[in-house]
């Protein structure tokens, strides 16, 4: 099949999942928790001029597979153009992470069925951001070629993601990402500390120009009571 064809062949899948393939809908917790989080890694990436692509709810075909669409997906080293659907055969690579998060319903589907599936097909890290519970669970292939997870143990409060480079942690109910020691912060938190930065910045200079002012003051009274002592004879 030449490189046309497997496009056309590409295109004709559907870019959207059957309502019997879709979990129920799970309001801003469930929302929130996944966009959060892409917003996050986004935003580190970029910093890093790396090629991720970043995906939600994008229908997945693996071959011989039922398609399927993850609540979250990170594929390094590819073209991060937008796409409506990611087919392995074409992409030329799988998934390497994914992230489900769960608010309600049945948690089997996450907790159970996926962790065989996704393991099955090679991803090689799942993480399960459980916000009725406000757990975080954390699965990686051992070696490339196995294909039953093993749990990520927890550091220090933390799980390490070998695929992305990052700590997963839960703190103060969100889940939160750390390089090292940094922690990553949300777009609109960046904003907010480049604004206080600015104000601070602006409140230093402030200060900085009425300190300049007093000095000024105070020296012109010093010359000023120079220039009355030696009118009136008398020497300093």
């Amino acid at each position: 099949m030449s490189v046309e064809e497997q496009g056309q062949v590409v295109e004709s899948l559907p870019g959207e999942v059957t309502w019997d393939e879709m979990a129920m809908p799970e309001g801003d917790l469930h929302s929130q928790g996944k966009l959060e989080t892409r917003d996050v890694l986004r935003g580190f990436f970029s910093r890093q001029r790396r090629r991720v692509y970043l995906g939600t709810e994008l229908p997945v075909y693996y071959p011989g597979e039922r398609r399927f669409a993850p609540d979250l997906l990170v594929v390094r080293d590819v073209e991060t153009h937008p796409r409506n659907k990611w087919v392995v055969s074409y992409e030329g690579k799988g998934l390497e992470w994914v992230m489900e998060v769960h608010v309600g319903g049945d948690r089997k589907k996450d907790a159970e069925y996926n962790v065989e599936r996704y393991a099955r097909l090679g991803i090689p890290e799942y993480f399960i951001y459980d916000r009725a519970r406000e757990r975080l669970e954390a699965y990686r292939l051992p070696m490339p070629e196995t294909r039953r997870y093993e749990r990520i143990p927890l550091e220090g409060g933390r799980y390490r993601s070998e695929v992305l480079g990052l700590e997963f942690e839960l703190a103060g109910g969100k889940l939160r990402l750390w390089v090292g020691n940094a922690l990553l912060l949300e777009s609109h938190e960046l904003l907010e500390q480049e604004q206080r930065l600015r104000e601070e910045e602006v409140r230093r200079r402030q200060e900085a120009e009425r300190g300049r002012d007093e000095a000024e003051r105070r020296l012109a009274e010093l010359q000023a009571e120079l220039e009355r002592l030696r009118g009136s004879g008398h020497r300093p």
